[in-house]
């Protein structure tokens, strides 16, 4: 199979290769087309977009099913950090309840999020993500402008008198991000003062803000040390249930894999946005207030009901490889990001997620993804996203036009990069996969080898010569004896015979 550079492909279809912004801009205008020439199986030019997957060695087959294993969380880590975050949830909205100073977030609820409640978490239980939904009044929102639907401001309708108002702008509509999350982690640093766990157990710190986080971070460490345990990351954000942006308005593309019932359902359901701004430099002060469309519980549920039947994981007879896939996936990401750390900072499970979702929508049917098939799943899988990464093209999955390989957020040469190391993994059989288990105990040490160090005549003075000579006699003399004493056991004992 032929492989051809991104460039060649733009041309080929009829595109201009995106060195300069003018050109970068048509390439945009593009995505809609080019992802359905990429992610639908038969189209023209899906077959010279894909990378070529060869049939899987015995080993490589081995190391991708023994490392799908070894991804499992334990039931007892997860019971306990369960239940850690549990009764800090609990305690949370009790506060938050309760609290007099803000009565904008007494009325609030919970929603879980994030890999954890996917089942799709890797090594440890250590990360779980919180949105609480805030209630406010009819909303309409803005699209900002170059970010192709993602980001947006959000304004009231018509002026309140209610409790929102401390969160608006100067024009007394236009809600505000900053002031949103100022006043959430103020709380949040407030609650913590007066939570607490029970003893030995350990405490709730409050992690420094994250520049374009959404999120407050509450990390649990053990009193007497340092090290911590698990994190939890609590987003506010706006309940919007009037319906989804144009951008976001014709749904996922599910309808041959989940069947068109389900993106209606997806399409009744509400959307959010979270308080994130774009990463880009030199914001302007509407950028600065801009939030972000969130489909987290959307994806949440996708996770759940991911298969093309609804039987789909119900016993063991209907297992089916998806989520093992995905996780696997994370976990040659995690590799590369340890491995070269500093290098591949824009790269996060996320694009993990979005392209598991686009290869989902192709490859639909149950009878593909048998636990039998791993391997050959995982391998498909990877060879997608390489294959995405090579061209630059990744577009959201519930937001098409916004390409997730987009220079503006995801550099250039990060993605080059990403894309040498990516071959080098599939060629050389998955070396970042591979367990780093820690060397043996070993009883016996055997002895090291003696150094020698010589002497000179010179630097050995009388003195010297003499304490030489003495610690020599001393060394020897146990030898000598244990000799004479086994020569005088054996006389005595030929003596005793002879008798």
């Amino acid at each position: 199979m032929v492989r051809i550079s991104p460039v060649e492909k733009l041309k080929a279809d009829g595109g201009d290769a995106p060195d300069s912004p003018a050109q970068q801009e048509n390439v945009d205008k593009n995505l809609p087309q080019r992802k359905k020439q990429a992610w639908n199986k038969g189209e023209p030019g899906a077959e010279s977009m894909a990378v070529e997957v060869l049939p899987n060695s015995p080993d490589l087959d081995r190391l991708i099913r023994q490392r799908g294993r070894d991804l499992r969380l334990r039931q007892v880590e997860r019971q306990r950090a369960v239940k850690l975050v549990n009764t800090l949830i609990t305690n949370l909205q009790k506060f938050l309840k309760d609290n007099e100073e803000q009565p904008f977030f007494r009325d609030i609820s919970v929603l879980t999020t994030g890999s954890y409640y996917e089942l799709v978490k890797i090594n440890k239980p250590n990360e779980f993500d919180i949105m609480l939904k805030l209630k406010t009044p009819r909303l309409v929102w803005t699209e900002l402008k170059d970010y192709n639907g993602l980001f947006y401001t959000v304004s009231l309708i018509r002026r309140t008198r209610s409790e929102i108002r401390s969160f608006l702008l100067e024009d007394e509509l236009t809600i505000s991000s900053t002031k949103i999350m100022k006043e959430i982690h103020f709380l949040v640093r407030k609650f913590i003062t007066t939570h607490q766990e029970s003893a030995g157990e350990g405490r709730w710190v409050v992690c420094k803000r994250r520049l374009n986080s959404p999120a407050v971070t509450l990390a649990f460490v053990m009193e007497n040390e340092r090290e911590e345990i698990l994190s939890v990351d609590i987003v506010p954000a706006l309940e919007v249930p009037q319906g989804w942006p144009q951008a976001a308005r014709a749904g996922p593309d599910v309808d041959k894999w989940l069947g068109k019932n389900a993106r209606r359902k997806f399409l009744s359901q509400p959307v959010y946005f979270v308080p994130k701004r774009p990463k880009q430099r030199n914001l302007s002060d509407v950028e600065k207030e801009s939030w972000r469309i969130s489909f987290s519980h959307i994806e949440k549920e996708i996770m759940r009901f991911h298969g093309n039947k609804k039987t789909c994981c119900e016993g063991r007879a209907n297992e089916c490889c998806r989520k093992l896939c995905l996780r696997l996936l994370k976990c040659l990401f995690e590799g590369l990001k340890q491995t070269y750390e500093g290098k591949l900072l824009s790269l996060c499970s996320y694009h993990g997620k979005t392209v598991f979702f686009h290869h989902l929508s192709v490859r639909c049917e149950d009878s593909l993804w048998t636990p039998g098939q791993l391997s050959d799943c995982f391998m498909k899988l990877l060879g997608d996203f390489e294959n995405a990464a090579q061209l630059g093209t990744l577009p959201h999955f519930f937001v098409p036009n916004f390409n997730l390989f987009s220079p503006a957020v995801f550099p250039k040469r990060t993605r080059l990069f990403l894309v040498k190391e990516l071959r080098k993994q599939r060629e050389s059989g998955l070396p970042l996969l591979q367990v780093r288990r820690p060397p043996p105990v070993l009883f016996y040490t055997p002895a090291l080898r003696p150094q020698i160090e010589e002497i000179s005549a010179e630097a050995v003075t009388p003195l010297n010569r003499d304490t030489m000579m003495l610690q020599t006699s001393s060394f020897t003399y146990p030898y000598v004896t244990l000799a004479c004493i086994i020569v005088v056991m054996a006389i005595g004992c030929a003596l005793h015979v002879l008798v």
